[in-house]
């Protein structure tokens, strides 16, 4: 583990042919690594446009195993460039039992573990229900060359306590492959408070936990092939320190490779000043692991029973 490092996060456009997004993803982690990165993340599903706007079985074919194709690869480039690189796929589990994952390759060109995402959404344009199984490993942080870090996926950015648990196993930074954007009907009335709600909740849990946090989105408006408005990927990549500030943010509309230096000095100088972690009342909080809380609920909680 090093006191610094660089991270790179690669916003990028995805194009109808998997290969060719394979083939840019790893020139953008190459120019990152040659730009001084030394810790790389791709966006959500990175291989394909978002599929999960429709429901078609076809697209389980774009699924794959771990390892396969896009873990070798990329892992051939971690190696040669001595840099760690998180590689978010469809992931092909079994025949009819498919996740949304994030593999965490280290510098030495090994799968250090598998993230698979936890939340799984359900809304127009984003049916990931009908694709993925609910991840299984839980909320996990790996020992890498740069460190002890965490990956979560998209929709898990919306929840306080997936970010929590990944960092109380240590990990100094929080990275969020992502795919999300406004639906065109949207846009213009909404479209501003939901992308700063969405940046806003993720500069909380780097406060709240005393964490850097990166979100790394892909951009272009990408449509189904049988028609509909289809969705336009607002960008807006970011880091933030573990006080909340944003270091970097991208354009909403160009791919781009956004740089920032992770200290963790500067960690280690935000808890002590702001010691959540020391002050959480871990005898309190019991009932969390429900789903609500009536009057009845709360009172076996409490009492123990």
């Amino acid at each position: 583990m090093t006191e610094k490092f660089t991270v790179a996060l690669i916003q990028m456009a995805m194009t109808l042919d998997p290969r060719e997004n394979l083939t840019r993803g790893i020139a953008s982690v190459e120019e990152a690594a040659d730009r001084g990165a030394q810790l790389i993340c791709l966006p959500e599903l990175f291989r394909s446009q978002y599929f999960c706007q429709r429901e078609d079985a076809a697209m389980f074919d774009l699924a794959e195993a771990v390892p396969g194709p896009t873990t070798q690869a990329l892992g051939k480039v971690a190696r040669a460039r001595q840099v760690v690189v998180i590689a978010p796929l469809f992931e092909r589990r079994a025949a009819g039992v498919y996740h949304n994952s994030a593999a965490v390759i280290d510098a030495d060109g090994e799968v250090r573990g598998l993230y698979r995402k936890m939340h799984i959404p359900d809304d127009p344009a984003y049916y990931e229900k009908f694709y993925f199984a609910p991840g299984d490993l839980g909320f996990r942080a790996f020992d890498t060359a740069v460190g002890r870090i965490g990956t979560l996926i998209c929709w898990d950015q919306w929840y306080p306590e997936g970010a929590r648990l990944t960092a109380l196993q240590g990990a100094n930074i929080l990275l969020y492959p992502t795919a999300i954007g406004w639906h065109s009907d949207e846009k213009q009335r909404h479209g501003a408070a939901q992308r700063d709600a969405w940046r806003t909740v993720q500069r909380g849990h780097a406060i709240a936990n005393g964490v850097y946090v990166g979100a790394v989105n892909r951009v272009g408006h990408e449509r189904p092939p049988d028609g509909g408005p289809g969705i336009e990927f607002w960008g807006s990549s970011f880091l933030a320190d573990p006080f909340g500030i944003v270091m970097a943010e991208a354009s909403s509309d160009k791919e781009e490779i956004l740089l920032g230096t992770i200290d963790l000095r500067r960690l280690e100088v935000v808890r002590r000043n702001w010691p959540f972690l020391r002050d959480r009342r871990i005898d309190a909080y019991g009932g969390i692991e429900e789903r609500l809380l009536d009057e009845k609920k709360w009172k076996q909680v409490t009492s123990g029973e």
